[in-house]
């Protein structure tokens, strides 16, 4: 596969982790993304299918998909052949893309179109389908971020103490953000809700989760307790239910699957992200 990717200019900067090219053909037909952050996703490619957890029907997308930070793990179902652009954004920085509350949108990806209206999302997939590569395709989803860009209430308190939360892994206790913000638990919560769609409770368990996984070296042995302890679960059945929440995978099987991944696909560029479904 051909993945491209780059940082925004600002002002995007300060709401995006990267712009990203995906093309070609997937590892394989399906695979489980534990929870990584924002997405807009613009195909230009056959239809992909996700399930947004094991409770939810697998739904199809042709035009892309929108979704805010999720709180599980998804099945992505790529088709034969695949080509994409994407955002991956920080955790608020979606909001000032959307005319709806963030947390309309956890854990229930919606089509670009549902978003943005029919005729604009047309009128892009065109631009991008037509462009000479993937540089000339991020510069023109850049440029329509850059006109779409709003100014969103309460982004200011909901940067601040999500980096905050994002700079200690989660070990931050929320009610010193919320001092150190001068508002109430409830005003902090709300205006989490709105921009992230998620709590600030719940945004932390997901960055000490992340922390943790992404420290786990799957090619040498591993102390399960004392990985647990360090990340600063209770114990070891904690840190597994985490796992599964998550991911929808043991810990043993997380480690049984990414070591497949390596030994099948060394040095692919989704290494480290997506999974493999059996």
């Amino acid at each position: 596969m051909e993945y491209v990717s780059r940082v925004p200019r600002p002002p995007l900067d300060g709401l995006i982790d990267d712009l990203y090219y995906l093309a070609g053909e997937p590892p394989y037909a399906r695979l489980t993304l534990p929870p990584p952050a924002a997405l807009l996703i613009v195909n230009l490619g056959a239809p992909f299918r996700i399930r947004a957890g094991t409770d939810i029907e697998t739904a199809e997308y042709a035009d892309g998909c929108v979704v805010t930070m999720p709180t599980r793990a998804w099945e992505f179902g790529y088709p034969p052949r695949t080509r994409s652009v994407g955002v991956h954004f920080k955790p608020w920085g979606l909001a000032p893309f959307l005319p709806m509350p963030a947390v309309e949108l956890c854990d229930r990806p919606v089509t670009v179109e549902q978003v943005w209206g029919r005729p604009a999302t047309a009128a892009l997939r065109d631009r991008l389908a037509t462009a000479e590569g993937p540089h000339e395709m991020l510069t023109l989803l850049e440029e329509e971020l850059m006109r779409r860009l709003c100014e969103t209430a309460g982004l200011g308190l909901v940067r601040q103490a999500s980096s905050v939360i994002a700079a200690t892994s989660g070990a931050v206790a929320i009610d010193d953000l919320r001092v150190s913000a001068g508002v109430s638990s409830t005003h902090l919560a709300r205006r989490f809700k709105e921009l992230v769609g998620v709590t600030p409770k719940r945004l932390a368990r997901t960055y000490r989760f992340a922390t943790t996984v992404f420290s786990i070296d799957p090619a040498g042995p591993i102390d399960w307790g004392d990985l647990a302890g360090r990340a600063g679960y209770f114990d070891q059945a904690h840190f597994g239910h985490e796992f599964r929440a998550f991911t929808g995978l043991t810990p043993t099987r997380y480690v049984e699957v990414r070591r497949r991944f390596l030994r099948e696909h060394p040095g692919h560029v989704l290494d480290n992200w997506p999974l493999p479904i059996d």
